[in-house]
């Protein structure tokens, strides 16, 4: 079936059917579009595409691609394996939208008209290092702005850009497994290499038959070897096992020349430093990823879902989980607190993941919080049990998708939990009270992330000073108007991520793959005093700045759209 899917939208199609002109601007500070003297021709699209085995693609937004295929089903639409196999699709798909254009250029499934928006016009569905390479030359010939997509999921829309030439990485599904992963005359130990294409639920079912476990995110969607492990890669084992970032042994990658480079402590040390938490897609196009791996075992997992009545009583909760996290600690757990608005009502749903250790010794250490939860007045519906840690993961088949919404994030340092346990519940009620959705509390700091604070990456000094991620979101229906979005969009970076920051303090930052990607400082919010380290070696391995990303290094030098420059 897919192979039929893409084969309606392989290269050669009608140029005319996605590429509409663009004049009035400097070529010289912008990259080549679509109606530039130097955009390439019918004739150098077709001779380009012979080279890379047919691989050239016409992309089109989500909407798009299901009328071509004569409609897609609700079950299609938000299913993000569904939406993993269309070029041109994101997890939320707001990010496929141009709302702020002269008029917008938008594709909604309620639409009757179907713009192209901030979708990539051309892409190339590279299987080989060797597409990619010629992918990568082509456009540093013809000045074009390159984005790069693995699986789409996305929370900052890096994954797409309008009038831009795509590397698809989806198919680069190679694994290896190595019982010695040698770096220079360093025995790192047994490791697991995965293709840029790999999702993490694909790799936690391999990893298992091998006896082993990786450091992964909780998403089927998410590829390791892509943005996850650039931005830092948290995980709810994060607290036992330290970051993805923290994880990763080697990369291979082809960066800006077209050349293919190994990089390792030893090989490039410098690209491996910003690779590991410098920020997606602003390095090179990654072909694979060597983590290391970890003798599997048992976990504890503990639900509890709560339903309140206002934001008084999650004011109440929220305060009340915070006196407790520190509890835990000696077990290493990982946790997934979240609240979610169900008007008239509020929503909490606590998952903890307690590594290595027994039932008994799970409960004993949550009894205090779940005592105090009863003396509250609320009933707690819990579920809890044991299982090989892969296949609590592995549970997660795939993620829901085709949403419209934005988020915003901080991270919570300890201190705030020592000495602001209060604040920490009422700006949660605040948040629900401005008329946020969701608020979610990801307890994947702390233990080995803190520990890990003398090995030398890029991620930020704020990882290891955390106890939490906590993220507020917000959505919207198809049915809002782009005046609507933007007004959405400013409350978030206006109003409630302040009331984060003015929580976390000086001493938080924010995960750059979950947050606003309005951050009004990025460069120190997400990247912290690594930032002109990351300055300098993106000049040395992408002097002409081919790889620029919303909130990237080096995208304080362009638009908002990533096209121009404007330094």
């Amino acid at each position: 079936m897919l192979r039929s899917v893409l084969q309606l939208l392989a290269f050669p199609l009608p140029l005319s059917l996605t590429i509409s002109s663009v004049s009035g601007r400097s070529t010289s500070q912008c990259f080549t579009q679509p109606g530039d003297l130097h955009f390439p021709t019918a004739a150098e699209l077709t001779r380009f595409n012979a080279t890379i085995d047919g691989r050239l693609m016409n992309v089109v937004p989500s909407v798009k691609f299901c009328q071509s295929i004569g409609g897609c089903s609700e079950a299609q639409w938000i299913d993000g394996n569904f939406r993993n196999d269309i070029i041109g699709a994101l997890l939320q798909y707001n990010w496929e939208q141009d709302y702020t254009s002269t008029p917008p250029s938008l594709c909604l499934r309620n639409g009757t008209v179907c713009g192209q928006g901030n979708v990539p016009i051309l892409g190339v569905n590279a299987t080989t290092v060797q597409h990619i390479q010629a992918a990568v030359r082509f456009a540093k010939f013809h000045n074009l702005k390159i984005v790069i997509k693995a699986s789409g999921h996305d929370y900052l829309g890096r994954s797409t850009a309008k009038n831009s030439f795509l590397i698809w990485t989806r198919h680069l599904l190679n694994v290896t497994f190595h019982d010695s992963f040698i770096v220079g005359d360093v025995d790192q130990g047994s490791a697991v290499t995965a293709g840029s294409g790999v999702g993490l639920s694909t790799l936690y079912a391999l990893t298992k038959e091998q006896g082993k476990i990786y450091v992964g995110g909780s998403a089927a969607s998410v590829v390791a070897s892509g943005g996850y492990v650039q931005g830092a890669g948290h995980s709810i084992l994060s607290p036992t096992f330290g970051l993805a970032a923290d994880n990763a042994l080697q990369f291979e990658i082809v960066i800006a020349n077209g050349t293919l480079l190994t990089v390792n402590s030893v090989s490039n040390p410098d690209l491996f430093w910003a690779l590991r938490g410098g920020g997606a897609g602003s390095w090179g196009v990654i072909v694979s990823t060597t983590f290391r791996t970890f003798p599997t075992f048992n976990a504890v997992y503990h639900v509890a879902n709560i339903m309140v009545n206002n934001t008084d009583q999650v004011a109440q909760l929220t305060t009340l989980h915070a006196k407790h996290i520190f509890d835990w600690d000696t077990l290493h757990p990982g946790q997934y607190f979240v609240w979610i608005a169900t008007p008239p009502t509020f929503a909490l749903s606590i998952t903890s993941i307690f590594p290595n250790t027994t039932i008994s010794l799970a409960t004993s250490a949550l009894a205090p919080f779940l005592n105090g939860i009863t003396s509250l007045g609320f009933n707690a519906n819990i579920t809890s049990g044991m299982l090989l840690v892969n296949d609590l993961f592995s549970e997660v088949t795939t993620d829901g998708g085709g949403t419209l919404g934005i988020l915003g994030s901080r991270l919570l340092p300890s201190s705030t939990y020592k000495n602001h346990v209060t604040q920490i519940g009422q700006v949660t009620k605040q948040l629900f009270d401005d008329g946020a959705e969701g608020v979610l509390v990801h307890l994947v700091a702390g233990g080995q992330v803190s520990k890990n604070a003398d090995i030398d990456s890029a991620v930020t000094p704020k990882w290891r000073t955390a106890k939490t991620h906590v993220i507020v979101l917000q959505g919207w229906n198809e049915s809002t108007s782009p005046s609507e979005v933007e007004a959405i969009r400013e409350v978030v970076t206006n109003t409630r991520v302040p009331l984060l920051s003015a929580l976390a303090g000086p001493d938080g930052g924010a995960y750059s793959n979950e947050a606003d990607v309005r951050e009004p400082n990025f460069q120190t919010t997400f990247f912290g005093p690594n930032y002109g380290r990351l300055s300098q070696i993106k000049k040395a391995y992408d002097p002409d700045a081919m790889f620029i990303v919303p909130t990237g290094v080096g995208s304080e030098n362009f638009d908002v759209d990533t096209l121009c420059r404007v330094d």
